[in-house]
């Protein structure tokens, strides 16, 4: 028997530290970690200890005989990355592969004082840091958040069904407790403390704000109501605090998304699928009562290009496949997009539709009052919304019509990407959308570091801030062995009570742990595994003990 790694791979490698036999590839040293979908794990070498399983932080990895339903396609998938590959040479040693010389490059001399560092963001690239910082150094760490919770993206960012993802919020939330951590969680840098202020009371500063802008259409009616980016879609239905119950409005009928990448499959999946399916999630309550009401039959999902280049992972479209209830139709009107599923070779990424049933779309009828679908049209791109008073369709390109033609729809989501922004007393490119630095050392700012999107732009998922967070702390801990870092000028007390003088939601640890306590009191009272506090008041109410009521 050996072990596969199915569709939640978040891609941040525990599982290949813990590997005795060096079966699961690739390696953060190989030149495609990073590239890959995911990792995978070589069954002629697994030996079936288990190790992986224990280690993952999302749930990922299964004995491959118990897998079941959609997630047995994934004993061929990691079986498939090695067909073409060359094993390792088997070495005489106790661990069947060779281990490298210790290195320690992320440690300081014993005699180092310790350093209080302080991490603005506490999504998977901010936590990725601050754990790296207490698991190899003695380092004080205060952690930073505009709102007054944690998770960033873990918590606001994950779509409601993919709970074990979720979980990797719980593996790096350990750390908010910690003895060495500090919480200052509502508290917004450059509103309510400037960077400057920031950094006299630390000897370091890491950026994790993220990207949190959404990438434009640049088409005529972009900004009809009715017209709204992924991100908002993502935070309605994620219950975010500055996401109002009504930001998305719901019709039954046809819903457009431009993009194919896995956020515009997550969006595209929530909002078709059967309500009850949800209903034992953490999903907010307004976003559940609306689908509730207002059952959309059909999502379109946009692709500028063809199926081929597809952006959304092979996961996740193979979870489109096996959703009950909706059917998954490849609108083949453009001849190239069939060419290019019939010609794709076993394990491309074209190929995963060959068994998807095709159909010429008739676009000038409404979507079936019957059943529930997701379209896939490629080589199709928005040209207009169109509608005066709301979007009431959208006219996209199609070979061999000038015109284009005109998909009846209400609702017209943007998923073509995210951008970072300026954070106030940071320098900022403005064609990255990035913060310029050198192996994450924020360029002409000594003592400040970025980390995640606002470093490397909107790339990667989860995992990939490990390695991310790695370089950054890699260099941070260079610079202070090199006295480069400026000595702060304040105590910690003293920025505590300069954060608590400023916000008017300050939250710390024990407020953090009382929010959680509510959230998941008011679940058990629901049946679901937790109930979220969806406003910025009730969330402060709970972590001060008290319990806040709507005023009408």
């Amino acid at each position: 028997m050996t072990y596969a790694i199915t569709q939640t791979c978040c891609n941040d490698a525990t599982c290949v530290a813990v590997c005795p036999v060096n079966c699961i590839h690739p390696t953060p040293e190989e030149p495609d970690f990073g590239t890959t979908e995911m990792l995978y794990i070589d069954p002629k070498a697994c030996i079936d200890c288990g190790a992986c399983a224990d280690a993952c932080p999302v749930d990922a990895v299964f004995p491959a005989d118990r897998l079941t339903g959609r997630l047995r396609e994934y004993e061929a998938i990691n079986a498939e990355y090695y067909a073409d590959r060359t094993p390792a040479p088997a070495l005489a040693s106790p661990t069947f592969h060779t281990w490298g010389a210790p290195s320690f490059p992320r440690s300081l001399p014993a005699d180092f004082a310790p350093l209080r560092i302080a991490v603005v963001g506490t999504g998977p690239a901010g936590m990725y840091a601050a754990e790296d910082l207490l698991l190899h150094t003695a380092a004080e760490v205060t952690l930073i958040d505009r709102l007054p919770v944690a998770g960033g993206l873990l918590r606001y960012g994950v779509a409601p069904d993919h709970p074990a993802t979720k979980g990797a919020g719980e593996t790096l939330g350990r750390f908010h407790s910690h003895p060495r951590v500090r919480m200052r969680l509502g508290v917004e840098i450059g509103k309510d403390v400037t960077v400057e202020e920031l950094a006299a009371h630390h000897d370091a500063v890491i950026y994790a704000v993220g990207a949190p802008a959404d990438r434009r259409l640049g088409i005529p009616g972009e900004d009809l109501p009715g017209s709204v980016p992924a991100s908002s879609v993502v935070s309605w239905y994620n219950a975010h605090p500055e996401t109002g119950a009504d930001a998305v409005r719901l019709s039954a009928g046809r819903v457009v998304v431009v993009g194919n990448g896995n956020v515009a499959l997550d969006v595209a999946r929530v909002l078709v699928m059967d309500p009850d399916g949800l209903a034992g999630t953490d999903i907010a309550d307004h976003a559940l009562a609306a689908l509730r009401e207002n059952r959309v039959r059909e999502v379109v999902l946009l692709g500028r290009r063809g199926p081929e280049h597809a952006a959304y992972t092979a996961s996740e479209l193979l979870a489109l496949k096996h959703l009950p209830g909706v059917d998954l139709v490849l609108d083949d009107r453009d001849p190239r997009t069939g060419a290019a599923v019939d010609a794709a070779a076993a394990g491309e990424k074209a190929a995963l539709l060959r068994d998807v049933a095709r159909e010429t779309v008739d676009w000038t009828r409404g979507p079936a009052r019957d059943r529930r679908r997701i379209v896939l049209r490629f080589h199709s791109a928005p040209v207009e919304a169109l509608g005066t008073d709301a979007v009431r369709a959208v006219r996209v390109t199609e070979e061999g019509s000038p015109s284009g033609t005109e998909i009846g729809a209400e609702l017209l989501v943007r998923a073509i990407g995210y951008r970072g922004v300026p954070l106030p007393g940071l320098p900022f490119d403005e064609a990255t959308g990035t913060v310029p630095h050198e192996a994450g050392r924020v360029a002409g700012l000594p003592g400040g570091y970025v980390v995640g999107w606002i470093k490397r732009g909107p790339t990667g998922g989860i995992g990939a801030n490990r390695a991310c967070a790695e370089e950054t702390v890699g260099t941070l801990l260079a610079d202070a062995v090199a006295g480069a870092l400026p000595a702060p000028k304040g105590t910690a007390k003293e920025f505590r009570r300069l954060a608590r003088s400023r916000s008017r939601h300050l939250v710390d640890a024990r407020g953090l742990a009382a929010i959680d306590r509510t959230e998941r009191a008011r679940g058990r009272e629901a049946g679901r595994p937790l109930v979220k506090l969806a406003t910025v008041p009730e969330l402060v109410a709970a972590a001060r003990g008290g319990r806040w009521r709507r005023q009408d």
